[in-house]
C-alpha cells in the first residue's frame, strides 16, 4: 500500500473556518489539529487580538504558533518570538474621530474585541461603514470587512506577511504551507500558500484567491479541505 504524503505546514483561520455559523468551534477540530501538529507546524491565523488564538492553541494542546490582528501580531512559541507591526496610533485616532462624528465602535463599554488589540481597530458591522472608511483613509489606513467585523488596519499589513514572519522563525518556506480560510482578510495567505482552500461559505474575494473551494461550509468545509490536503490532492 502506498504511503500517505508527508503533511505540509498548515495555516488556518478561526471564525467561519473552524467554527459554525454561530462561531462555535467544530467538535472535530481539536483532535484533527492535534494530530496535524504532531507531524507539521500548525499556524492559527485570525483577525482577532492575540489572546484569542493563544488561548485556542492552549486548549487545543498544540504549540502556540499564531498570527493575530490580520498579520499585525505574530508569536512563535518554539523560538519565543513576538512581533507587532502596524500603526496603532493612527487606529486610535480613527476611533476618536469616528466617536466625534457620533458613532460607536459597537461593542459596549467594556469593548472586549479591542481591549487587548495592539495594532489595529475592530468595529462592529452594525455601525456605519462609509464614514469609517473615509476617516480611516484620512489617517492612511484601510477597512477590511471580515464578515464578523470591520477592521481598521495598515494597508501594508496582512495575514500573508504575518505568516511569512512565522515561517521565517520556524526556518521553513512560507510557500510550503497549505492554507484554509473564508474571508477577504485571508486573501494574501491563500495566495502565498502552496495549496489553498476556501470553505464554501467564504466571501467572493477568498473564493477567487484560493486554489480550491470546498463543497462543505464552515467546519465541514475545513474537514473536507484537511482530508484533501492529507491525501495530497492539488
Amino acid at each position: 500500500m502506498a504511503e500517505s504524503p508527508p503533511l505540509p505546514p498548515l495555516a488556518v483561520d478561526i471564525d467561519g473556518t473552524l467554527t459554525d455559523d454561530r462561531r462555535r468551534l467544530d467538535h472535530r477540530v481539536p483532535s484533527l489539529l492535534r494530530k496535524w501538529a504532531d507531524a507539521a507546524p500548525v499556524v492559527v491565523a485570525t483577525g482577532k487580538a492575540l489572546p484569542y488564538p493563544v488561548a485556542l492553541c492552549e486548549f487545543l494542546g498544540i504549540p502556540t504558533t499564531v498570527v493575530a490582528e490580520n498579520g499585525g501580531a505574530a508569536y512563535v512559541e518554539r523560538t519565543d518570538e513576538l512581533r507587532f507591526v502596524g500603526d496603532r496610533r493612527a487606529a486610535e485616532a480613527v476611533a476618536e474621530e469616528y466617536a466625534a462624528a457620533g458613532h460607536s465602535l459597537g461593542w459596549g463599554e467594556v469593548d472586549l474585541p479591542n481591549r487587548w488589540r495592539e495594532t489595529e481597530l475592530a468595529v462592529s458591522r452594525e455601525q456605519p461603514l462609509e464614514p469609517l472608511e473615509g476617516i480611516a483613509a484620512r489617517h492612511g489606513l484601510e477597512v477590511v470587512d471580515t464578515g464578523f467585523a470591520y477592521h481598521v488596519k495598515s494597508p501594508d499589513v496582512d495575514k500573508a506577511k504575518g505568516l511569512t514572519a512565522v515561517a521565517d522563525a520556524l526556518g521553513i518556506e512560507v510557500e510550503s504551507f497549505a492554507a484554509i480560510g473564508d474571508s477577504a482578510n485571508d486573501v494574501g495567505m491563500l495566495e502565498r500558500a502552496r495549496i489553498s482552500y476556501a470553505v464554501a461559505n467564504a466571501d467572493e474575494a477568498a473564493r477567487e484567491a484560493a486554489d480550491h473551494v470546498t463543497d462543505g461550509t464552515y467546519g465541514d468545509g475545513f474537514i473536507e479541505a484537511a482530508e484533501r490536503i492529507r491525501a495530497g490532492v492539488d
